[in-house]
């Protein structure tokens, strides 16, 4: 089973990944847990340029195309093997946040984006979507406060220094694509406590896994 989780600054991902993690356990089902950008060493490269602050002045198109640098490394060398293994695999991101990212928010063309995918990756999406929805000005307080206090990095801040209408775009294009893909998508109100953003989420898996 592969599983992402997607969302805005903020909405919690990086935590929630963490109960994730210990559910599949629980399950007796070994569990991969990766990121994007990053992921490999490679990977790991791309993201330090990617979410860097003062990687300042790049452009849309070159930002989209080390987005797919990253991914043919994560896939080849890490998503891809643990799927073949039968593994379940949670990503915090992958292709829906390129599509929003540099497609809905940069002013890339999103189909072009999606064509690009499909012919590079087969088109792999995963088998579920957990979309954390966040209003912006609620996410983006979040995050600079867990940057002030060392719990996010800010040499990563660079998404987070933003403008608020990219942000609102970003969200428009999450809730966009959940629209039009109900089946894989499962939007999470992101604005209750951990507690019980985590209970939605687990009561998602438990039910897919009942499948």
């Amino acid at each position: 089973m592969f599983i992402t989780l997607e969302g805005i600054e903020g909405c919690g991902k990086t935590t929630q990944i963490g109960y994730i993690e210990a559910f599949f356990r629980e399950q007796g089902m070994t569990c991969t847990i990766t990121r994007e950008p990053g992921g490999t060493p490679c990977g790991e490269k791309i993201r330090s340029i990617l979410l860097d602050p003062q990687t300042v002045g790049l452009a849309p198109l070159a930002e989209l195309l080390l987005y797919f640098a990253d991914r043919a490394e994560h896939v080849d060398a890490l998503i891809g093997p643990a799927l073949s293994r039968g593994e379940a695999v949670v990503s915090d991101r992958f292709f829906d946040a390129t599509v929003v990212y540099q497609g809905y928010a940069r002013g890339l063309d999103v189909d072009l984006i999606e064509q690009l995918h499909t012919v590079l990756f087969d088109n792999l999406l995963p088998d579920v979507t957990l979309l954390l929805d966040l209003d912006p000005e609620i996410g983006l307080a979040r995050a600079w406060r867990g940057i002030g206090n060392g719990e996010r990095e800010s040499h990563e801040s660079r998404f987070e220094e933003e403008d608020l209408s990219f942000h609102r775009k970003v969200r428009e294009g999450y809730l966009e694509r959940a629209r039009k893909d109900p089946d894989r998508f499962h939007i999470i109100d992101a604005s209750g406590t951990e507690t019980h953003v985590r209970d939605r989420i687990l009561s998602i898996l438990r039910s897919k896994l009942d499948e």
